[in-house]
């Protein structure tokens, strides 16, 4: 049984992580740039731009400039709220941020319907085996003894461990 003390802790501890919450927004920022590197943009989390660069040959885009400007500004905004969640999400946890993003309405860009997945352990598996220019990589077999331990971990490749974020 929760004891009134133990509910009030746990109230006060809840209180100075959302107080943290602001201090840890107010750090978030994202950067992105235009493929050619012609343009480069810094933003908070709230969208506030703390930097833009140009090159000298963005003069040259013209008319595009505009729209390109637009575009890395939003490409930015999306790494600061991603930014800021990440941060919330090691305060918080993963469950109190996904409530919070509900409640705001903003999605963490990370669970965007349109986000690239990224590509399964398999297939890299093949590309990697076209661009060595040999045949896909076996299964290894597992390690029966201590002697095989050594043959086992030369052979061993990192790649080979999935990673889901």
């Amino acid at each position: 049984m929760i004891t009134t003390r133990q509910l009030i802790a746990q109230a006060r501890a809840r209180e100075e992580a959302m107080a943290r919450v602001e201090e840890l927004l107010a750090s978030a920022s994202g950067t992105a740039h235009d493929l050619d590197g012609q343009v480069e943009i810094t933003v908070d989390a709230r969208g506030k731009l703390l930097r833009l660069w140009l090159a000298p040959s963005a003069v040259n885009l013209g008319e595009q400039l505009g729209p390109l400007v637009v575009e890395i500004a939003q490409a930015a905004m999306r790494e600061a709220t991603q930014d800021g969640y990440n941060k919330v999400a090691l305060l918080l946890g993963e469950d109190m941020t996904y409530m919070i993003e509900q409640m705001t309405g903003v999605p963490a860009p990370a669970r965007a319907q349109d986000d690239d997945p990224g590509m399964t352990v398999e297939e890299f598996q093949r590309q990697r085996a076209e661009r060595l220019g040999s045949a896909p990589a076996e299964s290894p077999e597992p390690v029966t003894s201590v002697e095989d331990e050594d043959a086992y971990w030369d052979s061993f490749d990192p790649a080979s461990l999935r990673s889901d974020r």
